[in-house]
């Protein structure tokens, strides 16, 4: 009997001994892209620091637009790596955040799966301002102005406007170097209708960004009408102004 409990305590003190650890050093990465980068790139290191090696199962990001690459299969005690994950831009701008989901063999299943987070800030190339303009149903079909303006860092010598409505009127004019006004005027006002205004950059050569703006005719709001009282009710009655409570006199009463 003691031969057995001592078998089984030995076995246990074996496995602790022998167990897998893959420590993180951060789960988390915030990563601050260039203005011309094509990619926001994070480094998530780890180390073994159990016993036994470790093994990778799968690793996968949350969506298409970003990649992982892995630089071993197996991590052998000791051993340090890193898993890369990188975010293609395209035309996304401001904070972006992206997960890696990582499995490995590790027996305890809390351990067994690790989320790994990127958070990029992507700079914005350009401001406008406004983004939308819009006009009420028969109103004058003034023209209203767009102002665009390019970031320090970001080298763009001209813009373009294209709509897909004959209904407005759109064209660009160039102010201070990276600054220009883009005017839009609807053709009429007198029905609701709408366009998105594409602008486009000459930056980069091979795929120039591009940016949406919309211009809208809506219709007037309709006024507040007033809830007419059920057929049949009762007028409402005025309200019956309370008693006056006596003012309590202070002494006695001869």
């Amino acid at each position: 009997m003691k031969t057995t409990i001592l078998t089984f305590a030995l076995s246990i003190f074996v496995a602790v001994a022998v167990r897998a650890d893959l420590k993180w050093e951060q789960s988390t990465v915030d990563v601050h892209p260039g203005m011309n980068d094509k990619q926001a790139v994070a480094h998530f290191k780890y180390e073994n620091v159990g016993k036994a090696p470790v093994r990778f199962k799968s690793v996968k990001a949350s969506c298409g637009c970003t990649t992982t690459q892995t630089q071993k299969e197996i991590v052998n005690p000791g051993e340090k790596g890193e898993i890369i994950a990188s975010l293609n831009i395209g035309d996304r701008t401001g904070q972006q955040v992206k997960t890696v989901t990582v499995q490995t063999d590790e027996p305890p299943p809390a351990q067994s799966t690790t989320v790994l987070t990127l958070r990029a800030t992507i700079p914005q190339p350009l401001e406008i301002k406004p983004a939308f303009v819009y006009w009420t149903t028969g109103d004058e079909p003034k023209t209203k102005k767009i102002s665009v303006k390019a970031a320090k860092d970001f080298p763009a010598k001209k813009i373009t406007i294209k709509s897909n409505s004959q209904n407005f009127e759109s064209k660009v004019e160039a102010g201070k170097e990276g600054e220009w006004t883009i005017d839009v005027t609807p053709k009429d006002t007198s029905h609701p209708m709408g366009t998105a205004l594409l602008v486009q950059t000459d930056f980069p050569k091979e795929s120039p960004k591009q940016y949406y703006v919309n211009a809208q005719i809506t219709a007037p709001q309709p006024p507040a009408m007033l809830r007419a009282p059920a057929q049949g009710a009762p007028p409402p009655t005025k309200a019956s102004t309370p008693p006056a409570i006596p003012t309590a006199t202070t002494g006695v009463q001869r």
